[in-house]
């Protein structure tokens, strides 16, 4: 046999089957970040940030590691995640979610109220329902863990000011169900590169491990590690950090990092972390916003090691359709900087109507796109709208006003309309995500995608425009957060039918 012919052959039969590396695709797709896991028996659990989106902090379950279900989110209540007037990018930051003595226990920062303190929850099953936070106020700043050393619990998180920047890494002892810590103490500064945050603290043999990510959530993004003998340090770091980066590389999936560790059911080790599929030219363009990686880690001289390439995955199917025929909408929809059961309701012969006029950064019940390549399509009547956004000031939609389907875009400051039709009282409105139109820098502009904007109205199908995906990019409205579809009124008047999505080939 030849072996040069060999891995050939093997890719094209995984390929065949479906079966693709988890170190060029996520286990989770989607906007969802700053990914934390633990083990309960032979379950996975794993949690995921969700910033302004209500309900929030996803929670998902897995028998494999590989292939994840959502079983519901962690904050369901207003009285759990309180709402304050801002902009997007703000809400549920960074979290661990742990296992202890029967409870399962969440920790984390609402940018809402950052004053407040780092907020604390528990339930004895992770589908819920969860307890109201206890808030630790002496602890102002992001990304909280939690560790236990016998009946003594840990809090370290990163102390950081929006307006001052980064201060430092610190830890204290805490009373959970009060909320207050005992005297703080400086830990571990990470390897000295920019951002060190995201601190989660292991009892691994004779060590106490503190992962951080480093570098900062861009391309510069590492994973760093330390230990110690006692879970306050001091820290000796890592020989070999950072032990996990993509900088500085080709490779497919950038920024990856902010780490977090669980040992699995054969006493061997993984990683899940979060990392960007940028796509386009220089600088690249990630518009899914920060997704769900899976690595294995094996333990080496006693410092962990990432192996990548260590999972498959089966196939991926994020197709779905919503005739909102059932009372309860699915978990898969949240709304922005708002709540969904004030945003719309369900009809009793099925379908949704709004209870206002949509304003773009509120109003809107959104769902996350989960692939590069898709399209999305509404059976509306009425004043309504589908709409592509990153936030509220980076947003493509199609609207219906008054019989009249049109594009509206608007980037930053810049408002326009685009392709104007008169149209019938029931439409289809459409968006793609389809292969850009360009070739790369120096011979075009190619940006991610290109996003083709269409209204089907007595079996015509107007395509209004089609638009540079560049600018509903990460890289171009800034923030944590990724696309997300959303569902609108223009003038609150509006009926949605039912709703499609499917991913396409390039």
């Amino acid at each position: 046999m030849n072996p040069l012919a060999a891995e050939p052959a093997s890719r094209l039969a995984n390929d065949e089957a479906g079966i693709i590396s988890a170190a060029e695709h996520p286990v989770i797709a989607g906007m969802y970040p700053d990914p934390t896991i633990c083990r309960v028996g032979d379950t996975y659990y794993l949690a995921t940030s969700s910033f302004e989106y209500f309900p929030g902090a996803p929670i998902f379950r897995s028998d494999d590691l590989t292939s994840w279900t959502q079983i519901g989110h962690i904050l369901t209540r207003r009285s759990q995640f309180r709402h304050a007037e801002g902009g997007p990018s703000q809400g549920i930051y960074g979290s661990t979610l742990r296992h202890h003595d029967g409870r399962f226990w969440f920790v984390t920062t609402n940018a809402n109220e950052y004053e407040a303190g780092q907020l604390i929850f528990s339930a004895p099953d992770a589908a819920g329902p969860w307890s109201d936070p206890v808030y630790v106020p002496a602890a102002v700043g992001i990304d909280p863990d939690l560790a236990w050393d016998g009946d003594r619990c840990y809090l370290t998180w990163k102390r950081l000011s929006f307006s001052e920047g980064d201060l430092e890494l610190v830890q204290a002892v805490i009373d959970l169900s009060t909320g207050e810590i005992g005297p703080v103490v400086q830990v571990w500064q990470g390897a000295g590169m920019t951002a060190p945050e995201g601190p989660h603290l292991y009892h691994v043999g004779e060590y106490w491990y503190l992962l951080l990510a480093e570098g900062g959530t861009e391309r510069g993004h590492t994973v760093t590690v330390a230990r110690s003998p006692h879970p306050s340090g001091p820290f000796e770091p890592s020989p070999d950090n950072p032990v996990f980066t993509h900088r500085s590389s080709g490779h497919p999936v950038q920024n990856a990092g902010h780490a977090d560790l669980v040992e699995t059911t054969d006493g061997d080790w993984a990683a899940v972390y979060l990392g960007v599929r940028s796509r386009g030219s220089i600088p690249g363009f990630h518009v899914l916003g920060r997704e769900t990686f899976l690595a294995g880690v094996s333990w080496v001289d006693g410092w962990p090691v990432f192996d990548e390439t260590r999972y498959q995955l089966g196939p991926a199917d994020h197709a779905f359709e919503d005739d909102f025929s059932a009372t309860v909408l699915d978990q898969r929809w949240v709304v922005a900087g708002g709540e969904p059961s004030n945003t719309v309701s369900v009809r009793p012969d099925g379908g949704l109507e709004f209870a206002r006029a949509w304003r773009v950064g509120a109003d809107l019940l959104c769902v996350r796109p989960r692939d590069l390549r898709w399209s999305a399509e509404a059976d509306a009547e009425g004043d309504a709208a589908l709409v592509l956004r990153i936030d509220d000031r980076h947003w493509y939609g199609v609207v219906v006003r008054d019989g009249v389907g049109r594009v509206e875009a608007r980037i930053g400051d810049l408002d326009q309309t685009r392709g104007a039709v008169p149209v019938d009282d029931s439409v289809t409105l459409r968006i793609e995500a389809v292969s850009p139109g360009s070739l790369t820098v120096p011979l075009g502009h190619a940006g991610p995608d290109d996003i083709v904007l269409a209204i089907e109205s007595s079996g015509t199908r107007h395509q209004l425009a089609r638009l540079d995906g560049r600018y509903l990019s990460s890289e171009v409205a800034s923030g944590f957060t990724g696309r997300m579809l959303a569902l609108g009124s223009p003038s609150g008047e509006g009926v949605v039918r039912a709703v499609r999505y499917r991913p396409i080939g390039d």
